[in-house]
């Protein structure tokens, strides 16, 4: 995963997607955007890069990391997008532009709606209850049924440099560890010269302007 050599390929689009996402944000006030910049242009890049026709995203809140997984879909001109969550705020924030014919929103707890994930998952996107028991569920019941190559993200990792006992965080940890899976992450409290360095080039390439005031930037990547 050379994220250094996705910003340089899609500078421009990247940019572009920047301006529309800050221009939604001002325009919906009680929008909550709960990724930070880093891991919300990662994640876009990511997209980009792998192309993929079926995404899941379990947790999208109100829609700002759904905005953003669906302009890059938008952008690669294929795709659709498969979100889950107990609320249905993101159907009231997502422009319609962006969700017409590549959006599919289910209400509920998805723990309790296997059967209406899709059997083939291109990239998964995980920001929902940050709890153990959730990181067990998708761990033994998702995960084993991606194929090798597919991409996974999941957000809320490393606020602190390692994630307290008994959390989601811990959990996945763990289970990378056990199966010797690498992983990236570009959160300051985890990998702070990574994170540097990725600021300094977003400089470079004039991407600098912020979208969004977080600053953790505490996603988790890694590829089955």
């Amino acid at each position: 995963m050379d994220i250094d050599t996705l910003y340089e390929t899609y500078t421009d689009d990247l940019r572009r997607a920047k301006k529309e996402q800050r221009e939604l944000r001002d325009g919906d006030p009680k929008m909550w955007a709960q990724l930070d910049d880093l891991e919300s242009e990662i994640t876009y890049l990511l997209l980009r890069a792998h192309r993929p026709e079926t995404v899941v995203e379990i947790g999208s809140l109100h829609g700002w990391s759904t905005s953003w997984i669906l302009r890059a879909l938008r952008d690669n001109g294929r795709g659709h997008l498969h979100s889950y969550d107990l609320i249905a705020s993101a159907t009231r924030h997502v422009p319609p532009d962006l969700s017409a014919g590549r959006w599919t929103f289910v209400k509920g707890n998805v723990r309790n709606r296997l059967r209406q994930i899709p059997a083939a998952i291109d990239y998964l996107f995980i920001d929902a209850a940050h709890s153990a028991r959730l990181a067990k569920w998708y761990l033994k019941q998702v995960i084993p049924g991606l194929q090798p190559g597919t991409p996974v993200s999941v957000h809320d990792v490393f606020h602190r440099a390692r994630p307290h006992r008994f959390t989601e965080g811990a959990v996945l940890l763990d289970w990378l560890h056990r199966e010797k899976r690498s992983y990236v992450t570009v959160a300051p409290a985890r990998e702070p010269n990574v994170h540097g360095r990725l600021i300094r080039l977003r400089d470079e390439l004039g991407l600098a302007d912020p979208v969004h005031t977080g600053t953790d930037n505490p996603m988790l990547f890694f590829t089955i």
